[in-house]
């Protein structure tokens, strides 16, 4: 997978990303191992997020995840770009089909 560091602002933070082997689901690192909930992720600074991702990818085998990479949240704790919210919060598409986050509701 390609490396996506390049997008992320000197000042801000990051959140942890990769995709568990066992089902492919997207998942985010926390203290605890990897969770499918983002609003649980670790919030790492970007000027340390680098030495986060190669201690993350050194353990990524026993882990069982793959493709570990950092993810730049904005001040809301969402990531800031279209892609990574996808990934975090589900499809575009319809409402129904999108993973809550804490807090959220259907209308």
């Amino acid at each position: 997978m390609a490396d996506r560091s390049d997008r992320r602002d000197a000042g801000g933070r990051s959140v942890l990303t990769a995709n568990r082997l066992l089902d492919g689901r997207i998942v985010w690192r926390t203290d605890a191992g990897w969770t499918d909930v983002i609003d649980a992720a670790d919030i790492v600074s970007n000027t340390d997020v680098e030495d986060a991702i190669a201690k993350a990818r050194a353990h990524a085998q026993a882990d069982g995840v793959v493709g570990v990479y950092g993810v730049q949240i904005g001040e809301d704790g969402r990531p800031v770009t279209v892609r990574e919210r996808i990934r975090a919060f589900g499809p575009s598409t319809h409402p129904a089909f999108a993973t809550l986050a804490k807090g959220d509701h259907h209308v």
